[in-house]
């Protein structure tokens, strides 16, 4: 059973549910329910598909991600930059509005699942990480200004369009003279309006003695009591009448069982924005599920989240929705709400089946203006251009990468913006380990501790040279490593032997162990030892196994101080080895 509640996690929490933590997730459910009428409609209305599709990508997934996920918090479904790279590939391959549109979403969820079942089931998480922190901040912070910008068209009621940053203005310029001032008033209306609840509403209502449970489900409801107000509005005033967009005739019913396109030209297709979408998705989602869990000092398994993830979006592939991953706001949402396991989302998917059977009717004159306004007020919170200014500081590469991302994503478009994002990864970390760190370093006086000579009042020995690599050696640096020896024991220095401290040192690759015997025969051809110190259990058994051991021109010492010891006290030249 144990083995099993690995990869079913439900079988874990399951056994120890009780009705104190049924309580607690009931709540939470109802909270987060409420906050997910409007944002799944709102999300959808972003992807270019039906608003039914968002409550449908909000029902099966998470009753999945709650069998198969670890996070005890995350709430899974559609959210903001997943709902626009879905727009934004499928668009190409698809008219919005068509079913050509809707199954390419469909087969995109599918695509995207088999690829973060695929990676959960090999345990390859780790992929992931070749987005670094300052990249994905940099692309969520452009992608938010997409994504509110692409929703002004609503606003001002305008057919306005673009993938771009610079498109979509010069798209909304462009139809600006077709403005209906009534959608703008609403779309105005609406935004301040929950501008102010998010900020505004709960401090008021404490003010006035509201209790604190009250006042935070009262601010999570802000964005219901918009689309109440504004659907009254629209329809006592007949306001769709005099050009207002609606949402319209929604179907009255659960999430149907849909085949997603299987054709080769349209898998081939969505692949590629498949695995951005996967990856994107998951960063986030886990991202999200590690602050969580790490304030109840609860851990989550990564690899199983991607299995989660992965049942999640191919639930949502069979039933009509489209990607899904775990939200940021829901997500802190249901935690703040005290949620204690997953069926809690278990529990908002019931609330949300019962909206599909008996709430749509009820949003057939819901303004689209409404959706526009709570698609930006959440996008806003993702704008974060004080990335910029930690990055400035820190580091200019990762400042440099921050801003390409960017100025790529505005500029070209959410694909590029991330492949680019995953391409400034990797140089970076390339860049950084090409030219690895190594410090020539000295005994501290009175310890056994060595230094960097740049750094600390240190001793040294004229003719032994100590080297402390601060790097893992592979075939991308080990050539610096050599040069900067050959620098060093240029002719005449008078260094007899030399120790490559290698401390830091996790992993030393074929074309490494290469260069090391290169350096080791020069050294060897210019009467210099050459010796290693503290070099680690697991890269010693890899070093074992080549020849460069048995050829080393010197020996291997287990500290640094021993070296020094040994070393220091030669009085004479070491001698090459036969």
């Amino acid at each position: 059973m144990h083995g099993l509640a690995r990869y079913i996690p439900v079988l874990d929490w399951g056994r120890s549910y009780d009705r104190n933590t049924l309580s607690n997730d009931l709540i939470a459910a109802l909270i987060v329910t409420i906050m997910l009428i409007p944002q799944s409609l709102a999300y959808a209305l972003l992807a270019g598909l039906p608003p039914e599709a968002g409550i449908y990508a909000s029902i099966v997934p998470i009753l999945l991600y709650a069998v198969f996920g670890t996070s005890r918090a995350l709430a899974v479904g559609p959210v903001a930059v997943v709902s626009l790279m879905t727009a934004t590939a499928i668009g190409q391959v698809a008219q919005q509005g068509t079913a050509g549109y809707a199954v390419a979403a469909l087969t995109l969820a599918l695509l995207s699942g088999g690829f973060l079942l695929f990676l959960g089931i090999f345990r390859l998480g780790i992929l992931a990480n070749f987005l670094s922190h300052p990249v994905i901040a940099g692309f969520i912070t452009a992608s938010g200004i997409l994504i509110a910008t692409s929703q002004l068209r609503h606003i001002l009621g305008v057919s306005a369009g673009g993938f771009t940053l610079f498109e979509m203005v010069d798209s909304l310029v462009t139809h600006l003279g077709t403005l209906n001032w009534i959608t703008l008033i609403i779309g105005v209306l609406a935004t301040g309006f929950l501008f102010w609840v998010r900020k505004g509403l709960k401090p008021l209502l404490r003010s006035l003695g509201v209790g604190p449970r009250l006042a935070d489900i009262a601010a999570k409801a802000g964005p219901v009591a918009a689309v109440v107000a504004t659907t009254l509005a629209v329809w006592g005033f007949g306001l769709h009448d005099r050009g207002v967009a609606i949402v319209g005739e929604v179907p009255q019913s659960l999430p149907p069982f849909t085949m997603p396109g299987l054709s080769l030209e349209l898998i081939s297709e969505l692949a590629l924005p498949a695995v951005l979408i996967s990856i994107i998705g998951f960063v986030e989602s886990v991202s999200v599920a590690q602050t969580l869990a790490a304030k109840k000092r609860q851990r989550i398994n990564p690899d199983q989240e991607l299995i989660g993830l992965g049942a999640a979006n191919l639930g949502a592939a069979f039933t009509g929705g489209y990607p899904v991953t775990g939200g940021f706001s829901r997500s802190v949402v249901n935690f703040d709400a005290g949620a204690e396991t997953p069926a809690a989302g278990a529990f908002t998917a019931i609330g949300l089946a019962i909206a599909s059977v008996a709430l749509t009717p009820l949003i057939y004159f819901l303004p689209k203006a409404t959706l526009a306004a709570t698609i930006i007020v959440a996008v806003l919170s993702l704008v974060d251009f004080s990335i910029l200014k930690k990055t400035w500081r820190y580091s200019r590469a990762d400042f440099a990468a921050v801003v390409a991302t960017i100025v790529l994503t505005l500029a070209a478009g959410v694909e590029v913006g991330v492949a680019a994002g995953v391409l400034l990864s990797v140089a970076l970390h390339l860049s950084k380990t090409a030219r690895p760190h190594v410090a020539e370093v000295g005994l501290v006086p009175g310890t056994q501790h060595f230094r960097n000579i740049k750094r600390y009042t240190v001793e040294t020995v004229p003719f032994v040279l100590t080297l402390r690599v601060d790097e893992s050696l592979y075939f991308v640096n080990a050539r610096f490593l050599e040069d900067l020896v050959q620098d060093r024991v240029y002719e005449g220095s008078g260094i007899r032997d030399v120790v490559l401290m290698f401390s830091a040192v996790n992993e030393v690759d074929f074309s490494a162990v290469e260069t090391l015997e290169a350096i080791n025969h020069r050294l060897k051809d210019l009467g210099i030892g050459l010796h290693l110190s503290e070099v680690k259990g697991p890269v010693m058994d890899r070093l074992k196994t080549a020849h460069f051991l048995q050829e080393l021109n010197g020996e291997v010492f287990l500290s640094q101080y021993h070296a020094w010891m040994m070393l220091s006290q030669n009085d004479g030249p070491a001698q090459a080895a036969e």
